[in-house]
């Protein structure tokens, strides 16, 4: 489970933008908490369109994108997700989209930094519409050599990646890191951003999806259905483990001495740990032990999806999508993520006519 904190949902002071606040738009809605996409999402015309406040704009969004914390915002699981700000018996806001590209329809008073018909990505509430409350500290002018499509894969896997290998991992030069998950939304972006780094790359992932991790730049790769990532008496200097369940234990078997361990989530299903519990036991051994063994909940912020548009726009950074679902289709989309056969990045085209 990778879930980046959310900005504060409850807003009971609005300002209603001039000629926005009567129109209607068509979005996915769910009224209540669920793990069946099919059974919680709706797709619905003539919902109302977002009401932002003097600090916010509303974005009109050309493309969404699904990632693992997708299904745990939709399914309020594990239960501290909903203290976290999603909503304790039932979802605040109206659909578990977050990680968008789009164009900015209209801006609060108070709102400086962009401007109308400025094309942005970045965070937002609701994001699975054709309209986005989204506040400027979490949005960046978008790459000018990408799609809005390409670019809406990248905010919320983009940033985890960033700075797991940035912040957690302290990658350098030279370094030998190994990347779980390397076909994953977080490892496309993780493996590419180690690289650019200087690391030498080695990517987990199963076989149907050697060949994308090779093509993102992977020096090495281990099919886990085939080989162990210790096999032979490996170490690595980096553990880039991203939302997998492997125990500490084999972890810390491939990890050098004085090894870094960076673990992105976790998934196990639990009700209320989720996961987390693996993390939680890092971070008590950690001061314990010559490794270091970190955890983190990665920041949407502007200034980090500025260094992501830097790394894309000088082709160090590539968004891998596998493909594309129409808005009406987001349940499918996270179901088809949720099943593990997605390479790279899943995203929701919002190309319906206004």
């Amino acid at each position: 489970m990778s879930i980046s904190s959310p900005a504060p949902p409850d807003r009971t002071t609005q300002a209603k933008p001039a000629g926005t606040a009567a129109r209607s738009m068509a979005a996915i809605v769910q009224a209540e908490y669920g793990p069946a996409a099919q059974d919680v999402l709706r797709f619905e015309e003539g919902v109302a369109r977002p009401e932002i406040a003097a600090g916010d704009v509303l974005v009109r969004v050309r493309a969404a994108s699904v990632d693992r914390g997708t299904w745990h915002i939709m399914a309020g699981l594990p239960y501290p997700i909903r203290l976290a700000g999603f909503g304790l018996r039932a979802p605040k806001p109206l659909n578990p989209g977050r990680s968008f590209a789009g164009t900015i329809e209209s801006v609060g008073a108070d709102v400086q930094e962009l401007g109308v018909g400025d094309d942005v990505f970045g965070t937002g509430e609701g994001a699975f519409a054709q309209f986005a409350c989204a506040q400027p500290g979490r949005l960046a002018p978008m790459p000018a050599n990408l799609s809005f499509e390409s670019a809406a894969a990248v905010p919320v896997s983009g940033l985890t990646a960033l700075q797991a290998v940035r912040d957690q991992g302290q990658v350098r030069a030279g370094q030998h890191v190994l990347v779980i998950g390397a076909s994953g939304g977080v490892g496309t972006f993780a493996l590419q951003i180690a690289k650019g780094l200087g690391a030498e790359i080695t990517g987990v992932c199963s076989t149907a999806k050697v060949d994308l991790v090779r093509a993102l730049g992977a020096d090495h790769v281990v099919d886990y259905t085939r080989e162990d990532i210790a096999a032979g008496g490996r170490r690595y200097d980096v553990i880039l483990d991203t939302g997998g369940n492997r125990r500490l234990s084999e972890l810390r078997r491939a990890l050098a001495p004085r090894g870094r361990l960076v673990l992105v989530g976790g998934e196990t299903g639990g009700r209320w740990l989720g996961g987390s519990e693996r993390s939680i036991r890092a971070l008590l051994l950690s001061p314990l032990v010559r490794q270091k063994l970190a955890t983190f909940i990665a920041s949407e912020n502007a200034a980090d999806l500025l260094v992501l548009r830097d790394l894309i726009e000088a082709g160090t950074l590539t968004a891998a999508v596998e493909r594309t679902y129409p808005l009406s289709e987001v349940a499918a989309a996270i179901d088809h993520l949720q099943d593990g056969h997605a390479r790279g990045k899943i995203v929701i085209t919002v190309d319906r006519p206004l």
